[in-house]
């Protein structure tokens, strides 16, 4: 049973699934997921799409169907067909769907732990208790969560199997139908309805900015495949599905927090994070959060390689400012960040994941 809460979770499990498939493909696999894990030969219980929700006062509204959903996952586990419960991130819902596996019996295995350096240290004495082996994808975690008595095992950063051929400049851009001999700018607002709420307008508004600064600017927006964008808002080329490309063939990005800075690292776009979200949850995260930064790109990098711009600070004209050093080609500020984007990218480990944790999986398996 392979259990994912979002959309990156379904990216991550249907990569997971294929190398399950090629390693023993008379395995079932059954979970919740998307279209990816769907494709890849998982038996979908529940659909991410009705399931993906973040902050602290927004998941209120989602307690009861993500109760009906444990009960309904905790009689499959006990019913005696699960040989393994395999864990991505989401762990509200899943770091409860782990006791229930504990109780029966069933192993279970953790892939893409949850962000307990971030906030909820007190998860960790949870996950030792009902949690088999760990799968963290940051290269920091596998000591933290071995420090407090788990079995943990760095297995590298998924996302770098996608970009084991990423495209040059010119030729992401030749596929995006872009012009080669001017500026761009792509921005990233976001991968859920709420993000988008909340950061569309500031995205768009930076982006008519940066082209009042600079005319023969190109402004592309990046729409993840899970939403939809009302193109009356967005003044600017849309592009679906395409981040690598996107990135690659970008000057610089303006990415929400999140697995995008990371992405842009490896694609070696400069870029800015900016991010806002309800003001009771930033203020509640405020108090609970351990880390002075909110981008993976500088989690991982323990310093601001790329500026951020939360809440209040999201004001068009500042994230401009930034935007143009980072996209003159010859400034310092480019330098610098490109610098440490090379050293992040070098830190989340080599490609092949999805295959180590699939061996790490059928060697758990009951």
């Amino acid at each position: 049973m392979i259990v994912a809460g979002e959309a990156s979770g379904d990216l991550h499990g249907g990569s997971l699934a294929e190398q399950l498939r090629r390693l023993a493909p008379d395995r079932p696999l059954v979970g919740i997921g998307g279209a990816r894990m769907a494709a890849a030969g998982v038996q979908l219980l529940e659909n991410v799409d009705n399931l993906a929700v973040m902050g602290f006062v927004e998941v209120l509204a989602h307690i009861p169907k993500h109760w009906a959903l444990l009960r309904t996952l905790r009689q499959r586990i006990e019913s005696g067909g699960v040989g393994l419960v395999v864990l991505i991130d989401y762990p509200g819902f899943n770091l409860k769907l782990a006791a229930a596996a504990k109780e029966a019996g069933v192993p279970v295995l953790y892939y893409v732990t949850p962000q307990v350096w971030a906030w909820g240290a007190g998860r960790l004495a949870k996950i030792a208790e009902v949690v088999t082996k760990a799968a963290p994808i940051l290269p920091f975690e596998e000591k933290l969560l071995r420090d407090h008595g788990i079995d943990a095992e760095f297995v590298g950063h998924p996302l770098l199997d996608r970009a084991l051929e990423l495209p040059t400049r010119e030729a992401a851009r030749a596929q995006l139908a872009l012009a080669q001999d001017r500026p761009l700018l792509a921005l990233f607002p976001g991968s859920r309805e709420q993000e988008i709420v909340r950061h569309l307008d500031d995205f768009v508004a930076t982006g008519e900015e940066m082209r009042r600064r600079i005319p023969a600017l190109q402004v592309v927006v990046s729409v993840a495949p899970t939403i939809q964008l009302d193109a009356a808002k967005i003044p600017f080329p849309m592009v679906r599905g395409a981040s690598f490309p996107l990135l690659r063939a970008a000057d610089a990005a303006m990415c929400k927090s999140g697995t995008t800075t990371l992405e842009a690292a490896v694609a070696g776009c400069p870029l800015v994070v900016a991010y806002r979200t309800n003001a009771l949850t930033y203020a509640i995260a405020r108090r609970v959060v351990r880390i002075p930064h909110i981008g993976l790109v500088n989690v991982v990098a323990g310093r601001e390689v790329a500026r951020e711009f939360v809440q209040d600070a999201l004001n068009p004209r500042d994230v401009a400012d930034e935007l143009e050093r980072l996209i003159v080609s010859n400034s310092v500020r480019r330098a610098e960040v490109v610098r440490g984007l090379e050293e992040v990218r070098g830190r989340l480990g080599a490609p092949g994941a999805a295959a180590r944790v699939a061996r790490m999986a059928l060697g758990i398996a009951t």
